[in-house]
């Protein structure tokens, strides 16, 4: 499983990484990106949350 980040939706509100810290983090440009290639196996439904979680539909987990 992957996980991208829409930076030109991302308000930067900081949810994906309070809920899925091993997978997302907010950058320099206070936006959040993925900080893993793979989604590890563990993690995965808190990716899926994250994403489900997002107030703007910027987060694909697939």
């Amino acid at each position: 499983m992957k996980a991208s980040v829409n930076e030109d939706l991302c308000i930067g509100c900081g949810l994906c990484p309070s809920i899925a810290p091993q997978v997302f983090a907010l950058n320099d440009n206070g936006k959040a990106e993925a900080i893993v290639e793979e989604v590890p196996g563990d993690y995965e439904d808190e990716a899926a949350e994250a994403r489900s979680s997002c107030p703007v539909d910027a987060i694909d987990v697939h």
